[in-house]
């Protein structure tokens, strides 16, 4: 596996500072931050892929966000804003409003997994969404340099009715470039 998982890109991107930030938040050293940075991010990716696949209104709206994330230009830049938590997220358009909504679900599934009390882990959750967003951009524009349309939607943003993306590339396969791989 010569490219790098989701995860990875999102250790990479977060930092020594912020990790070493969770660390603190989680009561661990860095080897436990990034064990539970990796399991959270993970659970996020693993819930969002499954919800784009749904044929309702949450796999409607993550298929948007995936296409609005796409189609942004310039992508997000950097993890300079992570102080802000939630309320910082003004700039993520309608991803950040996803992986907001998907934070509490997130949290209680990693804290049954990990013995971390949940609102412990909702704070992490905080710190790394604007990190995952930036996660999501830069795969995003990867994405588009790889070959023509990434969204694979119209310019609105919406995936094909009843929410089955095209075969043969469009937005299942930006999910797929987004998120990494999708089979799990």
């Amino acid at each position: 596996m010569s490219e790098p998982s989701f995860q990875d890109d999102v250790l990479h991107e977060l930092g020594d500072d912020r990790l070493t930030e969770i660390a603190g938040l989680l009561g661990t050293d860095a080897d436990g931050a990034r064990q539970t940075v990796a399991e959270t991010v993970g659970t996020m990716a693993g819930g969002l892929r499954e919800k784009a696949r749904a044929d309702d209104a949450d796999g409607a709206e993550v298929r948007q966000a995936v296409a609005e994330v796409a189609q942004a230009d310039p992508p997000l830049q950097g993890v300079a804003t992570l102080g802000g938590g939630l309320g910082g997220l003004l700039s993520g358009g309608m991803m950040a409003g996803v992986l907001a909504k998907a934070s509490r679900p997130v949290a209680n599934a990693v804290s049954k997994k990990t013995g971390i009390p949940a609102p412990t882990i909702s704070r992490v959750i905080e710190l790394l969404i604007p990190v995952v967003l930036a996660v999501f951009a830069k795969r995003a524009t990867a994405g588009k340099g790889a070959g023509g349309s990434a969204a694979g939607a119209a310019p609105g943003g919406a995936a094909a009715p009843g929410g089955a993306a095209p075969a043969g590339g469009g937005l299942g396969d930006l999910l797929g470039q987004i998120l990494g791989g999708g089979k799990k």
